[in-house]
């Protein structure tokens, strides 16, 4: 799970993924002067990149994934959607489009101004802000949403009970404990 980063990357240099390397990876707030650091080490094509939240969850039901996917959309991650493989299998996609994706140097010379770099680093960093604020309302929604199911089935749950005759142990009730709500046993006590 990307709970979203900022990333520069060039070919050559620190941590590797699918022949790039991250000069800097941040999960947090950065500053300008991070990243013109971590730029000095470019000998290649740096891009400045921001990555917003990700979440993939195998869901059990349609009814499951429709619920995540409201949850999702109603959080502000609109481009989140559901898949059904051809073997049934249900996957739901929290997705957001807030994304950046800036080149800064070429063959490891900056291309633009240190100024211009303040300028990506700040928008940047109110994407990270933003980002924060959809996952928390995500969170929070969600939350909501499986305590409200969760309360509906329960209530569910205790109307059939009620309604057909079963205790809440699934064994039937006795006719005396029907009418007044008290166990057979106390019904043939006398009281002196």
């Amino acid at each position: 799970m990307r709970n979203g980063r900022r990333n520069w990357g060039t070919a050559g240099f620190e941590i590797q993924k699918q022949s790039c390397t991250w000069l800097m990876v941040t999960h947090q707030l950065c500053s300008t002067k991070d990243v013109l650091t971590a730029l000095q080490k470019a000998a290649a094509d740096a891009i400045f990149k921001f990555e917003p939240f990700v979440l993939h969850v195998q869901c059990q039901d349609l009814e499951d994934a429709q619920l995540l996917h409201t949850v999702a959309i109603e959080a502000g991650f609109r481009n989140s959607g559901i898949t059904v493989s051809r073997k049934g299998k249900i996957m739901m996609a929290v997705r957001s489009t807030h994304c950046l994706e800036v080149p800064l140097t070429q063959k490891g010379r900056l291309m633009v101004s240190e100024e211009y770099v303040d300028f990506v680093v700040q928008v940047a960093n109110r994407k990270m802000e933003e980002n924060w604020k959809r996952i928390n309302r995500f969170y929070n929604s969600l939350k909501f949403a499986l305590e409200s199911k969760n309360h509906s089935m329960t209530s569910l749950s205790e109307e059939k009970e009620k309604g057909n005759g079963m205790d809440s142990g699934g064994r039937k009730k006795s006719q005396a404990t029907k009418k007044d709500g008290g166990s057979p046993s106390h019904q043939n006590k006398n009281v002196e």
